[in-house]
């Protein structure tokens, strides 16, 4: 697994690619934060981070299905994936060292906005005036939901060897599982039934995450999404057995 893990950490850093997403993440975290007038913390006036976590899941939506969408649609598009189930690896291992690398570099690319948090406290009034736990709170929901978002690209790159179908499907589930519930929920047609079907989408439990509220209900149901489609990956890898 954990070969699996620093080949795939590797040849990600060892592309341009690599760098592209990081930069492109950042710059437009840091555009939002600081710059764009509607968004930008100077100019709100609270010294909080709101704009990163509240913008920051659309932003990753885009990202982890570009860091995702080669793990297996590259190994089959170059014929290597057969070789690679044949070698002394389960596909739980296989698996989970994609998978573990897919995250390793979604939390390598949110590190650097930590030194917002010193760049915020620092402005504050007295210096240091931040919720340190509700921000706490916010980035383990942030992490949380990245998690959940890569195995959303793991399981996509696995059903194409086309890595822009994949990137593309990863980008419509993670949007539809963040949002579309709560928007079907909010159809007023469903009755005493809204809540459960608001409850299935990912907004509500990152909402109460952002909260600081670290709730095992809300970490229980991220565990789970991660789960199933690690499961959905392996049934389609059995497929090819």
């Amino acid at each position: 697994m954990w070969t699996v893990f620093s080949k795939e950490v590797n040849s990600f850093l060892n592309s341009l690619i690599a760098y592209v997403v990081i930069a492109v993440f950042l710059t437009g975290i840091g555009l939002l934060m600081w710059v764009f007038p509607e968004t930008s913390v100077l100019d709100y006036g609270y010294a909080d981070m709101e704009t990163l976590f509240s913008l920051g899941p659309y932003v990753l939506m885009f990202l982890i299905p570009a860091i995702t969408m080669r793990l297996f649609a590259e190994e089959k598009k170059g014929g290597t994936l057969e070789l690679l189930l044949t070698r002394p690896l389960s596909e739980v291992q296989i698996i989970a060292g994609k998978y573990l690398a897919g995250l390793f570099l979604v939390v390598f690319t949110l590190l650097p906005t930590a030194l917002y948090y010193f760049s915020i406290s620092s402005l504050g009034n007295p210096t240091g005036n931040l919720d340190t736990a509700g921000i706490l709170g916010s980035y383990v929901g942030l992490v949380l939901l990245g998690a959940a978002f890569t195995s959303i690209g793991l399981m996509a790159s696995s059903l194409s060897e086309n890595q822009i179908i994949a990137f593309i499907l990863a980008v419509f589930l993670c949007f539809f599982l963040f949002t579309g519930f709560t928007s079907i929920a909010a159809i007023n047609v469903w009755g005493s039934y809204s809540l459960f079907l608001e409850q299935l989408g990912m907004l509500t439990h990152y909402n109460s995450l952002s909260k600081g509220l670290l709730d095992s209900r809300d970490i229980v149901y991220f565990l789970s999404v991660i789960f199933i489609f690690l499961l959905i990956t392996r049934l389609k890898l059995n497929q090819r057995i």
